[in-house]
């Protein structure tokens, strides 16, 4: 047998050898419902931040997710809804934690939103239900609130819905500034956060299973390439979202780009179109009501689609700096909230998948390892078996991918570990020794 296999085997099994009679709560989630749950509800809290942690019940909460952003429209279905538990079921199995998904689907096919402020019913419930099977799997939910993109609806559904009112709009970036768009934002929004869950009886805005709000994906006001119209945006939107639900973190959904407010780091961007695209990393984070900062990491889309050895230099010097922005600027967790490589790319294979989210975790222990603001990162994405037809070229099926499987799995441990040992009062940067650490800081994953 390979070494380095070997050491794969055995490295979980030291974990759990050194773990037993410390506390049955650190070993490794089988990733099957435990029924004891329902009698302990009062431990399902909310996250929370400290500094630059994410803390649940005093503890930190370092995070190993995912994204599925289809599981509202599938939960629609009866057909399809199996899906939902499924893959929510195949996640838990491998140790991910935290779930991203829409909670907005905009005058499209199965809409959430028909028109501005008009719910289709059905839907709302199939969000219900999202939200009520995540809990059962101990998962947790950050729920974006619109897309900048035309998929499920976006900025041009808005716009669109403007135009048909009457509006007088030229661009589809009049969604960060008229104040007809903006009202009908803050609209979704509100009957979103109020909505009251049909399968638990919990409003959304009390409900511990959600995570977090993300304002928008990937928001970009390529019109303003001052980024004064979407900072004026951001900062108007994450200050209503807090007015109505104070409990529940925010976050804005951005991609990362460094801005005008910071010509030095811009030598960090991808490319050079990035630093015009309206987006502003430090300056847009350190908008009042934005708990936490969002980076997303795709040097196939940013660099060059051909696989290179170059976009995983790329990827650990795009993560390290915003790692030291979050915590020399911002004083805030940062979640790498998308990665991932399409299987479509030239010269794909499994194993620059692998190596890629290597690269990714390895960071982020490095980070956690010293109490850092690595506070985290979810794979775009995560599919279950017989969903291949929706595939981006992104989807990882856990079935399919063992050697992926157990990457994530692995992964997982040392972060469960870290939350479990570690109080808020002590970082893992500290003198506290544990033999533990063996497992923790092995320097290659």
């Amino acid at each position: 047998m390979d070494p380095e296999e070997l050491r794969m085997i055995l490295l979980p099994v030291f974990l759990v050898i050194l773990l037993i009679g410390h506390s049955n709560s650190i070993l490794a989630n089988d990733g099957i419902h435990d029924n004891k749950m329902e009698g302990e509800e009062q431990e399902w809290t909310m996250v929370e931040k400290n500094g630059n942690q994410f803390m649940v019940n005093g503890q930190p909460f370092y995070v190993n997710g995912f994204n599925t952003y289809w599981l509202m429209v599938f939960a629609a279905d009866e057909s399809t809804r199996g899906k939902v538990t499924e893959v929510f079921q195949q996640a838990s199995s491998v140790g991910l934690t935290v779930c991203r998904t829409w909670a907005f689907n905009d005058g499209q096919w199965r809409a959430l939103q028909k028109s501005p402020s008009v719910y289709d019913e059905q839907v709302f419930k199939a969000l219900d239900f999202v939200i009520s099977e995540a809990k059962k799997f101990k998962i947790r939910l950050i729920l974006s609130l619109v897309n900048n993109w035309d998929g499920y609806g976006g900025k041009q559904q808005y716009v669109k819905w403007g135009k048909d009112a009457g509006l007088n709009l030229t661009s589809n970036d009049d969604f960060f500034s008229h104040p007809t768009l903006k009202t009908y934002y803050k609209a979704h929004v509100k009957a979103v956060l109020n909505r009251v869950n049909t399968f638990n009886n919990i409003t959304y805005k009390e409900d511990p299973t959600i995570f977090a709000w993300e304002l928008m994906n990937e928001p970009r006001c390529e019109s303003d390439p001052s980024g004064d119209k979407l900072q004026a945006w951001i900062e108007e939107m994450a200050v209503y979202v807090k007015s109505l639900d104070p409990k529940h973190l925010v976050e804005i959904g951005l991609e990362g780009f460094y801005g005008p407010s910071t010509p030095n780091k811009v030598q960090f961007n991808p490319n050079t179109y990035a630093q015009q695209v309206g987006t502003d990393f430090i300056r847009n984070h350190q908008v009042l009501g934005i708990d936490f900062a969002s980076v997303h990491i795709y040097p196939d889309s940013w660099i060059s689609q051909s696989i290179s050895d170059s976009h995983i230099q790329f990827t650990k010097s795009w993560m390290q700096s915003h790692i030291d922005d979050a915590e020399n600027y911002l004083k805030m967790p940062v979640i790498f909230a998308e990665y991932g490589v399409s299987a479509k790319d030239p010269g794909y294979n499994s194993t620059f998948r692998d190596a890629l989210i290597n690269t990714v975790y390895k960071t982020i222990l490095n980070s956690t390892r010293k109490g850092g603001s690595g506070g985290g990162s979810l794979l775009w994405q995560l599919f279950p078996d017989g969903t291949e037809y929706m595939d981006d070229g992104y989807a990882i099926i856990l079935s399919k991918s063992a050697s992926t499987s157990d990457i994530i799995s692995l992964h997982s441990a040392r972060l469960k570990t870290f939350n479990s040992l570690c109080s808020m009062k002590c970082h893992w940067g500290c003198k506290k020794k544990h033999p533990i650490e063996t497992f923790l800081y092995h320097d290659e994953l």
